[in-house]
This record gives structure tokens, sequence and C-alpha cells, in this order.
């Protein structure tokens, strides 16, 4: 005769642990900037573009430096395209400002009570710090034509030894009238 024995499994309590919040990392960033009267940041690292955040407009602009050069739309776009592609800025809200050469953007509104600007300025400076050896190049390459122009290499120049002054030299005479002016009346 077979015995059946049927087994119910006592249920074991349920345990849960919960770890204490930590707190947030903390971030250390080598920038020089400095912050406005207003509150807004500035940030001057970058060789061809100055940065502004500003945590009131919720805005990241980029002003040209002292002048506009040829490179400078060109840094302004490689930023606000990295902006985008990590999600910190609204690409479609990428323009021209209301300063002569500058660029802005709208941050984009963090859910979960997180700062935008914040996040703004980590990825500003991983920014910097990729695109510090293209403008250390290009600075390098400028001051190399200036010092190769101004003090050429012997074998970039000639030996022309001493030129002997005289007053009138070349051959476009500058004494010579215009044709037209002998016969006016």
């Amino acid at each position: 005769m077979p015995v059946t024995i049927k087994l119910i499994p006592t249920p074991q309590p349920i345990s849960v642990t919960i770890k204490p919040k930590s707190p947030p990392p903390k971030v250390t960033l080598e920038l020089d900037i400095r912050k406005s009267l207003n509150g807004d940041l500035m940030i001057f690292d970058h060789g061809d573009i100055d940065i502004v955040i500003s945590g009131k407009t919720k805005k990241v602009t980029a002003f040209p430096k002292q002048m506009q050069t040829d490179f400078t739309y060109g840094a302004q776009n490689r930023l606000f395209n990295h902006l985008a592609r990590k999600g910190i800025v609204i690409p479609e809200s990428i323009q021209g400002a209301s300063f002569y050469g500058a660029m802005e953007a709208k941050l984009q509104e963090p859910q979960d009570k997180l700062n935008a600007a914040k996040f703004a300025l980590v990825s500003i400076e991983k920014f910097i710090k990729e695109e510090k050896p293209y403008y250390e190049r290009v600075e390098a390459d400028i001051a190399g034509f200036e010092d190769e122009m101004t003090d050429p290499d012997k074998t970039d120049s000639t030996e022309l030894g001493e030129v002997p002054q005289k007053p009138r030299k070349g051959h476009v005479n500058i004494y010579q009238t215009a044709y037209g002016i002998l016969y006016r009346v």
C-alpha cells in the first residue's frame, strides 16, 4: 500500500534591506570660470569662444573671443553638437543669439529635481578637454607661420648682403606727371 506524503513549504519571511542613500558623487572641474553679478557662469578656457551658462534663463551661449575668426563658427557648431548628443540642450533650439557672432541653445528640462546647469558644466568641461589639442595645434601653427615670415631659416631665404641706398629705386617713376594733367586748359 503506497503512502502519499504531501509537503507544504512554509514561507520564509522576506527580508528587505534598505541601504542609506549615498551622497551624490563629487566632481572636480578645472576651468577658468567666473560667476557674473546675475549668477551666470562664464567659461574662458576655450581658444576660440567664451561660453556662458545661464541658470535663470536655462540657456547656454557661446560668444566669439575678441574678434570673430574663421574658426569661431566651427567651434560653436562642435560645442552645440556635443551638447545635443549628450542630451544637455534641445537640438532644435540651437540658433544665433542677439550678440553678433554668438550662438545659443536652451537646456533640457531635467526630471527628478536635477540641476541642468551642473550637467551642462560637466559636459562643457569634457568638450574643452577634447578640443584642447585642436586649438593648441592651430595656435602653434599660427605662431610658427609668423616666425617663418619674420625670421626665416637659411634654406628659406636668400643672401642679399648689403643693399646700397639710392634716391630712386625700382621701375615706377613716382615723379612723372599723369598724361591728362599736362593738356588741361
